[in-house]
């Protein structure tokens, strides 16, 4: 029996309401290409990782301060710029936000019986903590990707990477290398030594968990393999292309 073809009325009203779903996508896409495109020159001052942290203070308690301040990219040290790209994003200047070669070894390796680890850039992690929330479910990771997207394509690398170190948790509640340099080291974020960026640096991957202020072994360890991955890179050299500093040594 053949199917019969559905009535002009309701075919219609599918075409309005298919083009009225496009009209409400493009709209969703424009509005979210000039809020992104908006922070190519002007400074975040929260992020969405910053305020889940004040909301999620228990009343018992009162508010938990955020301890963050802004640096522009001038007042940020070359070697805390260096020290992230080493910790967290080594073919940053290489990839256009998502680092499919580390995505793959990261699979392999999974295979190969050991631990699932992360594989983010620092581009979607700035997309992340500026945007996001910080679960791992599949719609969170489709939105990050997009977002991903388009922050590669309207910032250039330097933008990106000030960002980053501006938003980064490095303590329960120090976020930005401003703040951290300042609770940590009482000193600017702009005469970090190698060590001490490379020390922020190692406790990325679970600010919470690992401690500036008290680092385990695990947390030195990772010190001492982040300096030793600074130096591969070439010093401070290596930002020469993008973070217009002056070439200097790893320094202790």
């Amino acid at each position: 029996m053949r199917k019969r073809p559905s009535p002009p009325r309701r075919r219609s009203l599918w075409r309005h309401l298919l083009r009225w779903l496009l009209a409400l996508l493009a709209v969703l896409v424009l509005i979210s290409a000039l809020i992104v495109g908006s922070l190519r020159w002007i400074d975040p001052p929260t992020t969405s990782f910053m305020l889940q942290h004040q909301w999620s203070s228990r009343p018992a308690i009162g508010t938990i301060p955020v301890n963050h301040e802004w640096v522009p990219r001038q007042g940020i040290s070359p070697q805390a710029a260096l020290a992230v790209i080493a910790a967290e994003d080594q073919r940053f200047l290489e990839h256009r936000g998502f680092d499919f070669l580390s995505i793959r070894a990261a699979i392999d390796e999974y295979r190969d019986g050991g631990r699932l680890r992360g594989a983010s850039t620092l581009s979607q992690q700035v997309a992340k903590n500026v945007f996001l929330w910080p679960d791992r479910s599949l719609s969170r990771k489709i939105i990050e990707a997009y977002l991903t997207i388009l922050i590669e394509a309207l910032w250039p690398k330097e933008r990106i990477l000030e960002v980053y170190l501006n938003v980064a948790q490095f303590g329960p509640n120090v976020y930005g290398v401003g703040a951290a340099s300042r609770i940590y080291f009482d000193k600017p974020a702009a005469e970090l030594t190698g060590a001490e960026a490379a020390l922020l640096a190692a406790v990325l991957p679970g600010p919470v968990r690992y401690r500036v202020a008290a680092p385990s072994d695990y947390v030195r360890a990772r010190q001492a393999w982040i300096e030793r991955q600074m130096n591969t890179l070439g010093g401070t050299g290596f930002l020469q292309a993008f973070w217009d500093t002056d070439p200097e040594p790893v320094t202790p």
